[in-house]
Formats: C-alpha cells, structure tokens, sequence
C-alpha cells in the first residue's frame, strides 16, 4: 500500500470519530463538566498561542487567526445568549447548545479540511511530477476557521462556567461533575 494512502487510513476515521462525538454533543441536555471545559479552554488557547506563532513565518496567517478568533468570540457570546439552562435532577446543572451554531461551525470546519486536502493531492501530484518534495502550507482561510473555533469555544467554555459558579451559588448543596 502506499504510503500516502496509510496516512488517509489513519486519518479518515479518526477524523470521523472526532465529528461524531462534535456533533452528538451539540442536541440535547449536556451535563457541566468543570474540569473538562477548563482542559478544553487550556487547549484551545494552547493551540490559539502555537498557531500565531506561524505570524513569524507570514503577517496574513496571524490576521487570519485573529480575524478567526474575534469572529469566534461573538460567535461565542450569541451561542450563550441561545443557549438554554437546566436542571435536571441526576446530572445537576446542565445546558443545551443551539444546535443550529454547532452545525455551522462543524460545516465550516469539515468544508474547509476536505478543501485543504484536495488541494494537497493536487500540489502533490505536481509535486511528484515536477520530481521534487510538495510543500504544503498555511493559509489565512485556514487560519480564520481554526480562529473561529478557538473563539467560540474558549468565550462558550468561559461563559458555561460562569453560569455554572452563579448556579452553585444559589444552590449550594450540588457538586460539579
């Protein structure tokens, strides 16, 4: 087999594996849990900082992520302002997403990746051709959509934990999961 297509063996389902638990966890009532918003706030600001690194190699690569994250961030705000709070009585404290944002966010990004990887055969195939190394790089459209992501959920994070501290203010008796 070849090696290129051994890289899109472990890939693909991986990949698909990573959008199904995205999606799924978009409908329906989703429990607080503190200490996995705060690893994925961590995360994502991790990889917000690595990324702008590529700013040193290209100015338009840093703007892409910025523009990206400010756009994620009221992307952010608005998810939170539809988001719906509840209580249930097994899982304590626990909110619904508006799906219709998820949704949006999971196009945007699977859209932009399945673009990127066309490209990459493409460049690839003139690569081989041409008889030298392809040479795959960035650009400010990728960047603005990892930047959306790590806006939005770094601002939705943030503010479900907010909200969680004010509900166990009020109702001191309940635990975070």
């Amino acid at each position: 087999m070849p090696a290129h297509l051994t890289n899109y063996l472990i890939m693909l389902p991986l990949l698909a594996w990573i959008v199904w638990r995205r999606v799924s966890r978009q409908f329906g009532r989703q429990p607080i849990q503190r200490k996995r918003m705060i690893a994925r706030i961590a995360i994502f600001a991790v990889i917000g900082c690595l990324l702008s690194l590529a700013g040193l190699h290209s100015i338009q690569l840093l703007e892409g992520l910025l523009v990206g994250v400010l756009i994620g961030a009221l992307i952010g705000m608005v998810g939170l302002r539809l988001t719906r709070f509840e209580v249930d009585p097994v899982k304590g404290d626990c909110y619904v997403p508006n799906p219709w944002i998820g949704a949006l966010l999971t196009v945007l990004l699977l859209g932009r990746l399945i673009w990127k990887v066309m490209q990459m055969q493409q460049v690839s195939a003139a690569a081989q051709a041409a008889g030298y190394p392809p040479s795959y790089a960035y650009s400010p459209l990728t960047m603005l959509v990892i930047g959306l992501l790590v806006g939005y959920y770094i601002v939705y994070f943030s503010g479900l934990l907010i909200h969680h501290r004010r509900f166990q203010q009020k109702h001191p008796g309940t635990k975070a999961l």
